[in-house]
């Protein structure tokens, strides 16, 4: 199966579901450190105070149960150990033991504390996956009626005793159940809510992140830019100057390596003009109009002429359409091709097609693939396999500019040997204003 990896913004919002789980058992150690006092001195009162029968020892014992097992569990995360959901939900999951234990020894659901369940379902709801909430909801909602017909009878001293009919306990254990449940719907949905929102200011922090990256790139390219044109424009006169001198002109070795020289001045003029370009300060007039089909063979041709028979164009556009050049697009394709080339390509071909409204083109390579740890950070500046100072930076520049298109990067690694990279974006983003 082929490796892939698209870029996907929300993946930089995701937090550790480990550490939180961690966080979250603290708390419920704190909670259940309440628990245990309160129920301790709850039977106390109504033990020696109110002079209510009760099964002291075992109802302590499992007050016990729950410090010990308090305990244990900060020995565990003072040792760093991570906790996960299942661990979260075991944990819930002797509370619910113990309070129904408590329950059965002191009344069942006549009890006046048996709605107590409801906080567990809460914190289940608030601290669990919704799988394990409404496990907890019937898990209580099944206790709460076996209570009411299975439990040791108080006996009240005068005074305090009542009787509630079958009636009330019916209704008691429907409010329960009601209760239990809509308090699970809306929390684990406000939860979602509250997450999502989350996400989507982590995804806007990075996108605000990135672009002042690329600002502050762009500035310095746009500054270089401008140094680099004088000192290319004195080379390529002076390469005219030796061209024209007839000791070159009788070489013709020396005169043809003039020539390549000439022709690299002119791509390199051609590439700071790109820059200034996409910095804005080319004039509107640069604009070109011309094809799609013209456009793509027009970059085909240009890195042909670099490297030859590397690159093979397969045209699936169909018909042809009006377009404005854009040289950002055509930087990026470039970039991608030049990574493809890299990487020890042997052989590189590029397709092109039009797809439901979208220009896509794929790059396909036989070389050496994208690590799995450039797969896991598409979209990051200084990712790269190249050893170089710099390099890096043609996907996150190319990621960048596709989602100003509104378009995308898909990256992946061939099942057997080689890459692809596929860009895709809006003819619409392409078109002339004034095109039909």
């Amino acid at each position: 199966m082929a490796e892939a990896r698209i870029f996907n913004w929300r993946d930089q919002a995701l937090r550790s579901a480990d550490a939180v789980g961690s966080r979250n058992m603290l708390l419920l150690t704190h909670l259940r450190w309440i628990a245990v006092l309160g129920q301790v001195a709850t039977i106390l009162v109504v033990h020696f105070l109110m002079h209510v029968s009760l099964p002291v020892g075992p109802m302590i014992a499992v007050a016990g149960g729950l410090a010990a097992l308090n305990v244990a569990t900060l020995m565990a995360l003072v040792r760093g150990r991570e906790v996960a959901n299942w661990e979260l939900f075991a944990a819930l999951l002797i509370d619910f033991a113990a309070l129904t234990a408590q329950l059965y020894m002191s009344g069942g659901a006549t009890n006046p504390f048996a709605p107590i369940g409801l906080l567990q379902v809460v914190i289940g709801a608030v601290l669990l996956r919704p799988w394990s909430s409404w496990s907890l909801v019937a898990l209580h909602s099944a206790a709460f009626g076996l209570l009411a017909v299975y439990h040791r009878e108080l006996i009240l001293p005068p005074g305090l005793a009542s009787t509630l009919s079958p009636v009330h306990l019916l209704a008691s254990w429907i409010n329960f159940v009601l209760a239990a449940v809509l308090l699970v719907f809306f929390v684990t949905r406000i939860g979602r809510n509250l997450r999502t929102r989350d996400a989507s200011l982590a995804e806007m922090r990075q996108r605000a992140a990135e672009e002042d990256h690329i600002v502050r790139m762009g500035l310095l390219a746009s500054g270089a830019a401008h140094e680099l044109g004088t000192p290319l424009s004195s080379l390529s006169v002076i390469l005219g100057d030796w061209r024209r001198q007839p000791a070159f002109a009788a070489d013709p070795g020396l005169a043809e390596e003039i020539g390549d020289m000439q022709a690299a001045v002119a791509r390199c003029k051609e590439i700071v003009g790109g820059i200034l370009y996409a910095s804005g300060e080319a004039r509107s007039e640069d604009l070109e109009r011309t094809t799609l089909r013209a456009f793509l063979l027009g970059v085909v041709d240009q890195w042909r002429a670099q490297r030859p028979d590397l690159l093979t164009f397969a045209d699936r556009l169909g018909g042809d359409r009006v377009i404005a050049a854009d040289r950002t697009l055509a930087q990026i394709l470039t970039n991608v091709l030049d990574n493809a080339a890299e990487a020890g390509a042997t052989r590189v071909q590029l397709i092109a097609e039009r797809i439901e409204g979208d220009l896509v083109l794929t790059v396909r390579d036989d070389g050496r693939g994208f690590p799995a740890e450039m797969l896991a950070g598409v979209g990051k500046p200084y990712r790269s396999s190249k050893d170089r100072r710099g390099a890096g930076l043609g996907l996150f520049l190319a990621v960048n500019v596709m989602r100003k298109l509104g378009g995308s990067v898909e990256v992946r690694n061939a099942a057997d040997r080689g890459a692809e990279v596929t860009l895709s974006v809006p003819l619409a983003a392409l078109a002339l204003e004034d095109a039909a």
